[in-house]
């Protein structure tokens, strides 16, 4: 493809290119580019605010570019610092382990397996001697980092700076040199870490590499990043029920931020799209479910998202029960006199992990019986034939006692 149309496409909904004209030059020159995306597995799952990256590193595989999806599961062990008040806790060899695992499988639902390369930056930075890291710490001077806004913050206000935690983006800088990185993808909170990159890389007499920063999605909430933490995020393994419904329920200002940075739907069509809602011709039920049925059919196929649909308009528009809904059978043990604690049924069924939770659910009106409303987490519920037990608008559960 001509190189003006492949950087057009690249550059779209990214924030920075730093800089275009190498990247058109090095198009030109090599064809095929090495574009590192550096993660570290610090938590088991990916969500839709780590698919702005990875559909951008899916376009560069359509354009025949060399994807390297590098986990970090030695530079997770100290943890990025970038937007930290305080120094991350360590994680054992074994989460990181486990987390990597789900990384990899879970990025496959965007990138082409056949055009990913996975490697591990343990390779080479658990073979690193104390003069070699020593000679890699030269290459830049404290002065530089503590002009970092985190760690600059944190110096000012007394809060601690782990000698570590300042050889963390000298880590991810030095992987750039091991991998002879053309690009480097990341949010626009690690412009500094992607920066040093291009520093150390040119200390080391490689080219270096051109940066992409892409935007930071904000979570359900409208307000904060999208992030596991704050519970303001969408799992891309969550069934499609839940990712659906939780598509519905974004801020109608996040609809169309939404299409642009988490699907491959035609710019020219969420254009189509924003005009008609912009001039009230298109009411934001009917763009969110548009866009839900986009985002499911993407993850789950397209007969999942027409299903979810359906249900969603039959659940919600109609307050009508789905009519394919889980069962549970209880033993008739766990029941006395026919009864059983509202509160131990909810725990029991897996639909709250805890009592707390369960009262919570209860306190806050997002427990149903057979449609009636819970008020009180002494609850004892009549369990003598079948019945539907809901939990907040999504969850249905069909209740009745396991036959002896």
């Amino acid at each position: 493809m001509d190189v003006q149309r492949q950087i057009s496409l690249i550059e779209r909904n990214t924030v920075e290119i730093i800089h275009k004209h190498e990247l058109a030059r090095k198009i030109k020159q090599k064809g095929s580019l090495k574009v590192k995306f550096g993660v570290d597995p610090t938590t088991p799952d990916i969500h839709l605010g780590h698919s702005v990256i990875l559909l951008k590193l899916r376009t560069f595989q359509d354009l025949g570019h060399k994807v390297i999806l590098l986990i970090g599961d030695f530079t997770a062990r100290i943890g990025d610092p970038s937007g930290r008040i305080k120094t991350r806790p360590s994680l054992s060899a074994e989460k990181i382990r486990i987390n990597a695992r789900t990384y990899k499988e879970q990025a496959f639902k965007i990138l082409d397996p056949r055009k990913t390369e996975i490697m591990y930056n343990s390779e080479w930075l658990s073979k690193m001697n104390f003069s070699r890291v020593l000679k890699l710490a030269s290459r830049y001077t404290v002065a530089r980092m503590l002009e970092r806004d985190d760690f600059y913050l944190r110096y000012k206000q007394n809060l601690p700076i782990g000698l570590h935690e300042f050889l963390y983006p000298l880590m991810q800088a030095y992987d750039s040199v091991a991998l002879k990185a053309d690009v480097e993808i990341g949010g626009t909170d690690q412009k500094f870490n992607l920066l040093l990159g291009r520093h150390i890389q040119k200390s080391y007499r490689q080219s270096p590499q051109v940066i992409i920063t892409m935007p930071i999605l904000e979570g359900l909430d409208g307000k904060e990043k999208m992030s596991k933490s704050l519970g303001n995020y969408i799992g891309i393994t969550e069934p499609a029920r839940e990712m659906y419904g939780k598509i519905m329920s974004i801020p109608d200002e996040l609809i169309f931020r939404y299409f642009r940075l988490l699907t491959t739907f035609p710019e020219t069509k969420i254009n189509t799209l924003e005009n008609q809602f912009r001039k009230g011709k298109l009411h934001p039920k009917e763009a969110k479910a548009r866009l839900a049925f986009e985002l499911v059919k993407f993850y789950h196929g397209e007969e999942e998202a027409k299903k979810e649909a359906e249900t969603f308009e039959t659940v919600f528009s109609r307050k009508e029960i789905p009519s394919e809904i889980p069962s549970y059978q209880i033993n008739p043990e766990k029941i006395a006199d026919g009864k059983m604690w509202v509160v131990e049924l909810l725990k029991l069924t897996g639909l709250a992990k805890s009592g707390s939770e369960a009262r919570r659910l209860i306190q806050q009106g997002g427990v149903r019986w057979d449609g009636e409303k819970i008020k009180s987490v002494d609850a004892m519920l009549s369990v003598n034939k079948e019945h539907i037990l809901q939990v907040g608008k999504r969850r249905f559960l069909r209740i009745k006692q396991e036959e002896i």
